[in-house]
């Protein structure tokens, strides 16, 4: 009988590799008390925020806002955060009940859902920090060919590339009946695919985490460099925006990826808390969004009062930046290297 600790924690139920014989009982029916109340009043939380701050952007950028690039980039955000938090109800159930009670499909699907949240999201920043990359290198070609059917076609492609990378944890996904307790859980079966621990694991880590960060580090060095050169006037509201995303993203998922790599070879029962801890850390992600784009504004004494403004302010890339005239190819210039 092996006494090896499971495998990975995603979606807030606990995987395990059932190609052991016996397989062991999943911790997440024997946590404790306080434990178990603890993660479901942290989701309750990223669920009731994640969805009324995301349907608030949802409903400014998607109607009340002129489309730009930036308003069609946190719009598809927001979606990919409001569909990650809608699932989250099924998650806390699972663990109130201690039982999975929602069927074969919605056990793979909510997982899937995460990943298909991480990938659009560090996806549609990247997309972002190109474009303000290109805005401030290229100002004039920029101004020609950034188009709004282009940066559609940017974030579609975004979302297809997402779904198809997150489809092997789909299937590795399975409910079964725990040895012990006897009850419908959800797990991951690594052994529905050959080698898909280790694939899986370093897959998310290097599309998910590694290449988009090399990406959008050397975007932001081309942007501080041009900006130093630059002595106009600007606005520095949508890199504060920006920047302000994509450090949360990272700091959100950072643990995460850490716990799976370090799970891989030691299957401690500390492990897999951590791994736990860092998933609901990722989740918080998803609702942390709107109240980023409120809160990045100038004016900090107003933010509480100021909400819907502040969303939509936030999104504004089409801002003045300056009051003095200045001629045509200045203008030009000013135009999209102000609004990084």
């Amino acid at each position: 009988m092996t006494t090896e600790m499971p495998y990975v924690n995603e979606s807030t139920t606990w995987d395990y590799d059932y190609s052991e014989d016996p397989p062991v009982s999943p911790p997440v029916q024997g946590c404790s008390e306080v434990g178990c109340v603890t993660l479901v009043l942290v989701y309750v939380l990223i669920f009731v925020l994640g969805v009324c701050g995301n349907t608030t952007v949802i409903w400014i950028a998607g109607f009340k806002m002129k489309k730009t690039v930036n308003t069609i980039c946190y719009l598809s955000l927001a979606i990919s955060d409001l569909l990650f938090c809608s699932c989250l109800p099924f998650n806390i159930v699972n663990i109130v009940h201690k039982k999975w009670i929602f069927g074969l499909f919605m056990c793979k699907f909510a997982s899937f859902v995460m990943f298909v949240n991480m990938y659009s999201s560090i996806f549609l920043l990247v997309i972002i920090s190109v474009d303000r990359c290109v805005s401030v290198a290229f100002p004039v070609w920029g101004q020609n060919n950034r188009t709004l059917k282009r940066v559609m076609i940017a974030v579609f492609l975004a979302w297809v590339i997402s779904i198809i990378i997150s489809v092997p944890g789909l299937i590795v996904r399975d409910v079964i009946i725990a040895p012990i307790e006897q009850v419908l859980i959800c797990v991951i079966r690594y052994d529905l695919l050959s080698n898909s621990h280790t694939a899986i694991v370093v897959n998310r880590l290097v599309f998910g985490f590694v290449l988009p960060i090399v990406i959008i580090s050397l975007c932001y060095s081309v942007i501080i460099i041009k900006l130093q050169t630059n002595r106009m006037a600007r606005s520095s509201k949508p890199f504060k925006v920006m920047t302000a995303l994509i450090a949360t993203f990272f700091i959100s998922w950072l643990p995460y990826h850490v716990f799976t790599l370090t799970e891989i070879k030691f299957k401690l029962q500390i492990v897999q808390q951590g791994l736990s801890a860092s998933v609901a850390l990722a989740s918080l992600n998803s609702c942390l969004n709107p109240f980023l784009y409120a809160f990045m504004g100038r004016d900090f004494k107003d933010k509480c009062w100021n909400f819907l403004s502040r969303i939509e302010n936030a999104f504004d890339d089409e801002g003045k930046s300056g009051t003095s005239k200045r001629t045509s190819s200045s203008q030009v210039y000013s135009k999209h290297s102000t609004n990084v």
